[in-house]
């Protein structure tokens, strides 16, 4: 009777995580849908008219928006702002991390008490000061500007989170380590950084996407020339209004990239977020 109850219970929870999971991506289909749809199609009904009406579908808004040079170059501004900005990220969170986790340096508490200050600080403070250092600097409205603007404000999380990870190692492990002969860098390449994976993979999810969608540093901080995704398909809304047919795929790609990312590393993000649960 147990077993029963426990496998009706199983299948009442699947089919609830079922039907989540199709709420959840219904909005993403019908974005497709939509973008596979003409203007005239549009004006005419919802994209859920597609089921009895197939012979709306087709792949000219693609083939037109891989025409729009403004909008490809969009894309690829998105792609070189997204995944330095990650990698930077990335790799100095995790040495600082390491860094205030296990290594004895004078005032390391007070600097950490600093970083964790800056996580209470909006990016809407730093706007306008930081836009008119950049301007001195030549910065203003180029990629490497855009790109130091998010690796600043995404380093206090991304320190936080990786040195509270790498904390809860034992610590016995890593003395071991020491008493081997290896080096602070050989155990924090060879040790730390495969430990701290699952961590280290959720903040580069996070970071990706939060840089991925932003759209007010690159409204900001970007010209015409080095404006992500999400700032050029805002324009094209402010200045052909209803050009349906390259604002759908245009949003389509600018979301499914995310998702995308999202769904190939859900691994690690899932044990990055369990991490610690059970300790």
């Amino acid at each position: 009777m147990n077993t029963v109850r426990r496998g009706l219970g199983n299948g009442v929870v699947q089919a609830f995580l079922v039907v989540v999971g199709l709420v959840w991506m219904t909005p993403l289909a019908g974005l497709f849908l939509s973008s596979l749809r003409s203007a005239e199609d549009t004006a005419k009904g919802g994209w859920w008219t597609v089921f009895t009406s197939p012979g709306q579908l087709s792949f000219d808004n693609y083939s037109a928006l891989l025409g729009n040079a403004g909008i490809s170059q969009a894309f690829w501004n998105t792609v070189l702002i997204s995944v330095p900005t990650t990698v930077l990220v990335v790799v100095l969170a995790a040495l600082a991390g390491y860094a205030f986790a296990w290594l004895d340096f004078p005032g390391r508490e007070a600097i950490f008490l600093v970083v964790v200050a800056l996580l209470v600080v909006p990016v809407q403070i730093g706007l306008l000061p930081v836009a008119k250092l950049f301007g001195q600097l030549g910065l203003f409205g180029t990629i490497p500007g855009v790109v130091l603007f998010h690796v600043a404000y995404g380093l206090p999380f991304a320190v936080f989170l990786l040195r509270n990870y790498f904390a809860e190692m034992p610590k016995e492990m890593l003395e071991a380590a020491r008493m081997d002969g290896g080096s602070e860098w050989r155990i924090f390449t060879r040790l730390v950084l495969p430990v701290g994976r699952p961590a280290i993979a959720s903040l580069a999810i996070f970071q990706f996407l939060w840089v991925w969608n932003d759209m007010l540093v690159a409204l900001l901080f970007a010209d015409s020339a080095s404006q992500p995704l999400t700032v050029a398909l805002q324009s094209q809304i402010r200045q052909f209004g209803s050009n349906i047919d390259v604002l759908a795929p245009g949003a389509f790609v600018s979301l499914v990239v995310p998702v995308v990312v999202f769904f190939a590393f859900q691994r690690h993000f899932v044990q990055g977020v369990m991490a610690g649960s059970v300790k």
